[in-house]
This record gives structure tokens, sequence and C-alpha cells, in this order.
């Protein structure tokens, strides 16, 4: 008998929509951002240093629990290309979650600009002020951050195939209440 989790644990299960909540504002918040000279730049500037700090330290804690829980096994009758699609699109997520919050870090540090978050949280530079790694850093986060839209809504239609689909209780077990599937008896 295994010992896999039928479920995520719950604090894990919170921190997934909790960090899907707010990497979703992120997207939204990094094209306004980028799209306005309106009074709103410098608050959505603010806002996006400081939701990018946060979830960089969210996915940390994300990563140990999900190393100390382990993941509910994928259903057996799963088609080995999709469980590989979704042990890949996972890996990749996570990469996402750690380098677009490091490569906008290093864009301001490349730029000369303070990191200043809210509550006066100052996190020092680590990279010299460059203006070609400026560019270099600002180009790759705003082009990755494109692709981790575009795996967001690839992760988003692959929950909601599990769930609406095939019902075979992926979703369930990411899913904040319990839901019933189609390998549970009726009761």
């Amino acid at each position: 008998m295994s010992n896999a989790p039928h479920r995520f644990a719950l604090l894990q299960r919170l921190l997934h929509w909790l960090m899907a909540v707010c990497i979703i504002a992120m997207l939204f918040i990094g094209v306004g951002m980028v799209s306005t000279v309106a009074p709103t730049y410098l608050p959505l500037i603010l806002i996006h240093k400081t939701l990018g700090v946060t979830l960089l330290a969210l996915v940390v804690i994300r990563l140990a629990l999900r190393r100390h829980y382990s993941a509910p096994p994928l259903p057996a009758d799963l088609p080995p290309a999709m469980k590989l699609a979704a042990r890949l699109s996972h890996q990749l997520l996570y990469g996402f979650m750690i380098v677009m919050p490091l490569l906008g870090l290093g864009m301001l540090w490349a730029a000369a600009y303070p990191v200043v978050l809210y509550g006066d949280i100052r996190i020092p530079a680590l990279l010299p002020q460059s203006d070609r790694l400026h560019t270099l850093l600002w180009n790759a986060h705003v082009y990755l951050g494109f692709a981790f839209f575009a795996l967001v809504l690839l992760h988003l239609a692959a929950g909601l195939f599990h769930a609406l689909i095939r019902r075979d209780g992926v979703f369930g077990t990411i899913a904040l209440l319990p839901l019933r599937n189609r390998t549970t008896p009726a009761e």
C-alpha cells in the first residue's frame, strides 16, 4: 500500500490558490504598468515589486512543503504523455515563479533603481549598474512574462479538463473543498 496522499495538504492548497490569484494579478499589473504614464504608474510599480518579492518567498515555502508532503499520484489511466506534460508544466511553473522575480530585481538593480517595498523595506543591490544588463533583463522579464501567462492559461485549461471532462479527481487534489469524481462511489 502506498503512503502517497490522496490530496495535497491544506497548507499546500491554500498557498496554491493564494499564489494563483497573486500571479494573475501580477501579470495584469505588469501589463498595466508598462502601458501607462498615468499617476497610477508609481503605485503599480510598488505593488508589483512587493508582490513579486512576496511570491518569491512563498514559492520557496511551497517547494519545501512539496518536498515534505509530496504530491498525490496522477490517475493510473492517465496516458503517459499527459503525465509527462503535467510533470514538465509544473516544473516550468515553479521555474517561472522563481525566475520572474529574480529577473525583476536584477533589472531594477542594473538600472540603479532602489528596490523599496511596502513598509519601506529596502533590498540592497546585488548587481552593478549597467544599461546593457538592464535592457537584457528587462526584455527577458517582459517576454518571459508573456510565456508565463501562456503557461498559466495552459495550467488553467488542464485543471478545467480534469475537473469537467475527465472528472478523474486530479482537480480535487488541489481544490480547497472536496469534490466528487468518477472514482468516488456514489453514496
